[in-house]
């Protein structure tokens, strides 16, 4: 075999070794699936509970959540009974949907007013306001509180910021007779009370106690500052 044959050999076998190797490589490419294309990363909405959420007893969070359904009741019935004037004349007070922004009260004493709407037997009067009274509301570390002075039956709680910015959570206890303070919210059910604080006027506030325990549907506190004494 001359020299000239062994070297067009050793191209063919060079040429043939290349042409395998790109093949190889070709095949490789061909199996290795192309890289997906970056997506929209998956987004974890984290809410977070609300202090009165994890206060509030089950029963006191569904009183507060059907509210709306309480004024309806509540008005319906008591306008159906023959008190529709006198519901008219309260004016915002116990117009549902009156609540306006900053809802917060100032620290100090207050002139307050009970009206009952509705009936939960049937029985009594569909509408009763009551004499006025006097209630007080402080500050308690970041919590503002209400409580009322006097009377045989005297309501005392805090409130606390909701998701509504329009109004404020109410959950306190109710306090009875000659009893020096009232009762921890939570000690007993009966006794414990939930609602909602709105402004509905300049210098013009109402506690909301939808579906209470005792009487009436829906328990509506008004409450208007004391003017000081000059």
């Amino acid at each position: 075999m001359g020299q000239k044959t062994r070297l067009m050999q050793a191209r063919r076998a060079a040429w043939l070794a290349a042409l395998v190797a790109a093949a190889m490589l070709a095949s490789g490419c061909m199996k290795k699936p192309p890289p997906e294309p970056p997506g929209p990363k998956p987004v974890v909405e984290v809410l977070e509970q609300l202090t009165w959420q994890g206060i509030a007893s089950a029963e006191d969070t569904q009183r507060i959540n059907r509210i709306q359904d309480a004024w309806g009741q509540a008005l319906d019935e008591a306008q159906s009974k023959g008190f529709r004037r006198v519901i008219e004349a309260e004016g915002e007070l116990l117009k549902p949907d009156a609540a306006l922004p900053r809802p917060a009260p100032t620290p100090g004493s207050y002139r307050c007013r009970v009206i009952k709407l509705g009936t939960q037997d049937a029985k009594g009067l569909a509408f009763n306001a009551y004499k006025p009274f006097f209630c007080y509301v402080e500050v308690e570390g970041d919590l503002l509180t209400i409580v009322k002075q006097t009377g045989s039956q005297r309501p005392a709680g805090r409130l606390y910021n909701d998701a509504n910015d329009n109004r404020l959570i109410f959950l306190g206890t109710l306090a009875l007779g000659t009893e020096d303070a009232p009762l921890a919210y939570g000690e007993n059910a009966q006794r414990d009370m939930a609602g909602v604080f709105e402004r509905v006027a300049p210098f013009r506030f109402r506690l909301v106690i939808p579906w209470p325990r005792y009487e009436s549907k829906l328990d509506v506190i008004e409450l208007v500052p004391v003017p000081p004494e000059l």
